[in-house]
């Protein structure tokens, strides 16, 4: 049986359980999102979680150099006593914020429901940045970029999870690229906001970037009431009826739908045996009505994501998460000034090239929304790691060599700059959108806000070491800093060649056969029953669909 619409007849479950994968909804990838266009505005309009993360994040680096901020907060300006600490510190605020915030989504995000917790996310980074913006003294500011963190920390981790959560298989991949389109989108516009008001005669040249970004955090709070909540969160909670009614608004077709009833009815099997696993994992704490019973649980469900058929989900989630660091994006990204610095630009044209760099690599994950779910992640993952080693070893080479006199080599300089866009176009295509996508597909419906959450923490806490790192290494080193990053990029492609399963056309509720992680006997015939009674009853109550 190979249903595609309602006109199609299942006279029995027998027929059922025989074939229950429905026909797509539409084409696979880009041009499957002209077929969905409810679904990719949905998913675009939670993306702009996406933005305000990219914007927080890229509003400082421009914003250090202005004169009206240093006059305000002369703690940071160069000449200052402790300046490095304290400029660190401030920069970092939002990335240990970001920590707190993503650690705590997975358990906000189970009980307030996904588009809630998106509402609530946008609160705590509204204050942030208001705070930010009307910051009269340095540990205003900082307290300021630690709360609006907690808020960007929220929203990198329940956006990318409430759409995966909504989306057809054939379309997932490239509408989960909207969230790391819209960070980059996000740094892109935060630096060209400060770099054209860097001149303004008044402290409103930082005041002004750090307000506008409340705008359309407001446009997604308030917005984000309209959004149709999660089907898998509704079927997790047992609100079976109205898990169907929002997949129907969702896909754009009656309920009555054939396709519709199918997706529906695997969503609410996946559910009845994920919550049976957990009381069977727990039998003394699912069904407690305790509130001291309730917090263990919640904190064996962390724990859970760590055992055998999650544990391999969880080491790709993080795993990618913490490559997508090691590659050397952000590192790069801070030492191109003094780059272009020691090629003998001044301080316009090195803004300048690092505004090319983000663009590019804006471009880059613009590719990989049609990419993604043509080719997949694990051979989109492949490609771009060696397309990231090639650069940063051919630089590497041209750094040891010419780095003592640039002035007499500037053509190997501009080639060391050239190789540096090449390398932020490929990132850009790979790396960039894949991390954030795979945690929203891979986790099982009882671990996936869990799971994701320990993804997103490890982009943060790997972030933050980065950073940590990068300046002494840059220092120490010179090219090593190149190699080392080179290196991880050679470790990286063995990860993924071996650990990292294909996911690409699959279903959310697939990725145990993806893993192999139910492959008992036990379990595939629990499940089996499962959903076979869930078929019985659903079409026993409704008739033939």
């Amino acid at each position: 049986m190979k249903p595609s619409g309602s006109d199609c007849d299942v006279a029995t479950s027998e027929h059922v359980q025989a074939d229950y994968t429905a026909e797509p909804y539409g084409p696979a990838g880009f041009r499957g999102l002209f077929s969905s266009p409810y679904v990719a505005m949905c998913a675009a309009f939670a993306a702009i979680g996406g933005l305000l993360f990219g914007y927080d994040q890229g509003v400082i680096s421009v914003t250090l150099v202005m004169d009206h901020f240093l006059n305000r907060f002369p703690e940071v300006s160069d000449h200052a006593p402790g300046a490095g600490f304290k400029k660190g510190l401030m920069t970092a605020m939002i990335t240990l914020g970001a920590f707190i915030g993503a650690l705590n989504q997975g358990w906000i995000a189970d009980w307030a429901s996904r588009k809630r917790s998106i509402m609530i996310s946008v609160v705590i980074f509204t204050i942030g940045s208001a705070i930010q913006t009307g910051a009269v003294n340095y540990d205003m500011l900082v307290a300021g970029r630690f709360i609006g963190g907690v808020g960007i920390g929220m929203l990198s981790m329940v956006v990318p999870l409430y759409i995966g959560e909504i989306s057809p298989p054939e379309i997932r991949g490239s509408l989960l690229v909207f969230e790391a389109l819209f960070v980059v989108l996000g740094i892109v516009v935060a630096f060209y906001i400060t770099y054209a008001t860097r001149h303004m005669p008044s402290d409103w040249s930082w005041q002004l970037p750090f307000l506008l970004q409340i705008i359309p955090g407001v446009i997604l709070g308030l917005g984000a009431i309209f959004l149709p909540f999660s089907p898998r969160w509704l079927a997790s909670k047992g609100r079976e009826e109205e898990a169907l009614h929002n997949l129907a608004k969702l896909r754009r077709l009656p309920d009555t739908d054939n396709r519709v009833r199918l997706e529906w009815m695997t969503i609410l099997a996946e559910a009845r045996f994920q919550n049976g696993a957990v009381q069977e994992r727990h039998p003394s704490l699912a069904d407690s009505p305790n509130a001291t019973a309730k917090v263990k649980l919640e904190i064996l469900g962390w724990v859970d994501c760590f055992k055998g058929g999650c544990w391999r989900r969880t080491a790709v989630g993080a795993g990618l998460m913490f490559f997508q660091q090691f590659l050397g994006i952000n590192a790069l990204i801070y030492y191109s000034p003094t780059l272009f610095g020691t090629m003998g630009l001044d301080l316009e044209m090195q803004l300048t090239m690092s505004g090319v760099l983000n663009v590019l690599q804006l471009i880059g994950v613009l590719t990989s929304v049609w990419t993604i779910d043509r080719f997949g992640r694990k051979t989109t993952l492949l490609w771009g790691t060696v397309g990231a080693f090639i650069p940063l070893l051919v630089i590497a080479i041209l750094v040891a060599r010419f780095s003592s006199d640039w002035p007499s080599h500037t053509a190997e300089g501009w080639a060391c700059v050239g190789l540096l866009f090449f390398y932020m176009l490929v990132f850009g295509a790979s790396w960039a959108p894949v991390p954030w996508a795979m945690p929203a597909e891979v986790f099982p419906s009882s671990l996936r806000a869990k799971g994701v959450s320990i993804s997103t923490c490890s982009n943060w806490i790997n972030n933050f070491i980065i950073g940590l790192i990068t300046p002494p290494l840059v220092q120490a080193t010179g090219f090593g800093a190149y190699i080392f990053f080179g290196a991880f990029c050679v470790i990286a492609f063995v990860y993924v060649w071996f650990f990292v399963p294909e996911t690409k056309g699959k279903s959310l509720e697939e990725m145990d056969e993806v893993f192999n992680d139910h492959n008992g006997s036990d379990d595939v015939a629990k499940k089996e029953r499962i959903l076979q009674a869930v078929f019985d009853e659903k079409l026993s109550s409704r008739g033939n669909v």
